[in-house]
């Protein structure tokens, strides 16, 4: 008893190791790509190039896929994780020399610099994100998962909503500023996700295959539930996202400084931090899918409310509203990806995860950059929200095993009792 409580508290200590490095990694990344979208914007003035910064970032994510999944099931996932805040470190580190006397002669930040690096970006988030998921598994029990899912997540809103706001007002003194702060924060991350102990078991050895790089893919395929929740999050977000779009409604709509846009980026946040600590104390034990299909469509209403606005604070508040509906789809999808995979598949199946998730957001961007340059931004988020409703009602009809889905963990099957012997 008295090895099981200290294993129990060495587990513990290491998830808020993990928890700490999330957070101070993710406030990083949001500061860095509000100073990297303000900087393109205020360098070309244009829509396509905020989209472009997104899909510079997936692209490497979609086509390391594979290969960044079989890694995390072969190799040290904290060692990977931390590896990948190296690398932002180094980009953080490239930005800040490069806008050295921004706006004068001795700065050399361009368009294509700002490009390059956001491919940099994508290549260290297809490798982190499938070894950070497949982490928390293993640093809780199956009981806790959906308590930690949404403790998790109340710590990544936390530092959305700091990251942004911080960059924001940071941003005053120069962008070299941000970035130099951005750099403390990966560096800070890595140390201690490098000291994350936990029972890390190499994998038998086994030839590496198409088989087995497709391992994920196919396990998420042949679970309708799993793949109607994941898809759900890609196409919901991919049509309804505004977060390219935010330096121009800051700018042009709404008519706010850099201090404004940090509080548009922080605002989902702070409605996502609000629900995920509800979550983490009430957690969601009944109906989940019905409530994951209405949250879509919540989201939806919202973007509508906020591409029609042009009042700061109702644009704030129906960007904090989508965040909280949002994470609501995004507590119920994460639990039902690690509860339903085994260990040795769970860095492939995330990696699957990880590419549904990167397509939302940075493909999503991408998106909405490319409709913005053709309908203008107000006409592509209330595009954007109407496709949002109706992916909701689709997928209504279209998964009804996740409609139906019940509770969280799948129903246990209780095998017939055996015939009774026949009579003498």
């Amino acid at each position: 008893m008295p090895h099981q409580s200290f294993a129990e508290l060495t587990r513990q200590r290491a998830f808020m190791r993990m928890w700490f490095a999330r957070l101070f990694g993710t406030t990083g990344n949001q500061m860095l790509m509000v100073a990297v979208g303000w900087q393109m914007y205020d360098l070309t003035g244009n829509a396509w190039d905020l989209g472009l910064v997104g899909l510079y970032q997936f692209a490497p994510a979609l086509l390391l896929t594979l290969v960044a999944g079989h890694v995390a099931d072969r190799l040290h996932r904290g060692r990977i994780v931390a590896s990948c805040m190296v690398v932002q470190t180094g980009v953080a580190l490239i930005l800040a020399a490069a806008t050295q006397g921004w706006g004068a002669s001795s700065g050399w930040a361009s368009r294509e610099l700002l490009l390059g690096v956001s491919v940099m970006l994508g290549v260290a988030r297809a490798f982190q994100m499938p070894a950070q998921q497949a982490l928390t598994p293993m640093l809780v029990p199956p009981v806790l998962l959906p308590r930690a899912m949404a403790f998790s997540s109340a710590g990544m809103q936390a530092s959305v909503i700091i990251g942004p706001a911080l960059g924001g007002m940071i941003f005053v003194a120069g962008a070299t500023a941000v970035y130099s702060t951005c750099a403390f924060l990966f560096t800070a991350a890595c140390v201690l996700i490098a000291v994350l102990k936990y029972d890390h078991v190499p994998p038998p050895r086994e030839a590496v295959s198409m088989r087995t790089l497709l391992a994920g893919a196919e396990f998420v395929w042949r679970r309708k539930a799993l793949l109607g929740a994941v898809s759900l999050d890609l196409f919901a977000v991919l049509l309804g996202g505004a977060t390219a779009l935010l330096p121009m409604f800051a700018k042009d709509i709404l008519h706010v400084g850099p201090w404004g846009l940090g509080l548009l980026r922080g605002a989902p946040a702070a409605g996502a931090l609000l629900i995920s600590i509800v979550l983490t104390r009430w957690p969601l034990e009944r109906r989940v899918g019905r409530i994951m299909l209405a949250a879509v469509a919540v989201y939806g209403v919202c973007m509508l409310v906020f591409g029609l606005s042009t009042s700061f604070v109702l644009s704030l508040a129906a960007l904090a509203v989508s965040g909280g509906a949002d994470m609501v789809s995004v507590v119920v999808r994460q639990t039902l990806v690690q509860i339903e995979t085994p260990n040795e598949m769970r860095g492939r199946v995330s990696a699957v995860n990880s590419v549904f998730i990167g397509a939302s957001n940075q493909l999503g961007e991408f998106e909405s950059g490319a409709t913005a340059a053709w309908l203008g931004p107000v006409g592509s988020v209330v595009a954007g929200g109407i496709g949002t409703l109706l992916v909701a009602v689709l997928w209504l009809k279209g998964f009804p095993s996740l409609a139906n889905r019940d509770r969280m963990s799948p129903p246990v099957s209780v095998a017939p009792p055996p015939p009774l012997p026949p009579r003498p």
